[in-house]
Formats: C-alpha cells, structure tokens, sequence
C-alpha cells in the first residue's frame, strides 16, 4: 500500500529527533567543560540534516523509468553530520581555575543553555508531531484492515 510509505517517512523523522535530542543532551551536559580530550574547551555539536531522498536529475530519471515501484528510495530525512559549532568561546575570570591562561581567564564552551533549551523543546515538539503522524498512519492501516473482514 503506497500509504504506508508515510510510516518511513516518520520513521526516518521520529530517528534523526532521537539523535538531535541527544546531541543537545551532550551540548546541556558539557556546558561546563573547560578541557577534553582535544585539549581544548568542549565545542558545541550541531546535527544537519538532507533528504534521503536524492534529488539529482540523474535519481529521478532512473526512478520515472524504474519498472519495480518498490526499488525507489523512501523519502523522508537523515542525519547528514554532525559538525561543531565555529563561534567563539566565552573567557571567565577564574585565576584559581587549572586551566586558566597567563591573565587568569577560563576560555568556558560556546553552549549556552537557554539556546539549548529552546532548541531541545523544538526538537521534541517536532518529534511528537511525526510521532503523531505515524500514529495516524498506523490507525488508517488498521481501520482499512477492519473494513476487509
């Protein structure tokens, strides 16, 4: 049923979610960190995200001309990469810190935990919606499947 092809699509929403929330997890977490394995202060992560789908001339031509329908790729969205962020980090005062520098000043990580709550209460929210979306689907298929008794 072509319906269905909705549930991958939350599927590989509801999966890309789970990673952001836990990369803002880890963002929350370090907010602190002053020294890693890099040597340096924690530098926050950020997840991007495409479609999993390609939408290259090539991709869709061969898709059109595909006789199978079940050989084309799922639509839906996929983690892409997670890069760090590039801004500043943010000096502290804090002399009697060990990782202080030569004027007595902690380079702290660029997280700052409001902007990441926001961004956690965005990720969720989005999350609910495909998880409701799926739900749905998953009724529809159930009902339809009444009808046929």
């Amino acid at each position: 049923m072509a319906f269905l092809n909705s549930l991958d699509i939350s599927g590989s929403a509801l999966t890309a979610g789970r990673l952001r929330m836990d990369v803002i997890s880890e963002n929350i977490a370090n907010a602190s960190t002053t020294r890693t394995e890099n040597g340096g202060p924690y530098r926050r992560k950020i997840v991007v995200y495409e479609p999993a789908e390609q939408n290259s001339f090539r991709h869709i031509l061969d898709r059109k001309m595909s006789e199978n329908e079940s050989e084309q790729t799922p639509k839906g969205v996929r983690v892409s990469k997670i890069e760090e962020d590039p801004s500043d980090f943010t000096p502290v005062y804090d002399p009697s810190n060990p990782d202080a520098n030569e004027q007595g000043y902690v380079m702290m990580p660029n997280v700052d935990p409001i902007k990441e709550t926001l961004d956690m209460m965005s990720a969720t929210r989005a999350y609910d919606a495909n998880l409701t979306a799926f739900n749905a689907v998953k009724g529809m298929a159930v009902k339809a499947l009444e009808l046929g008794r």
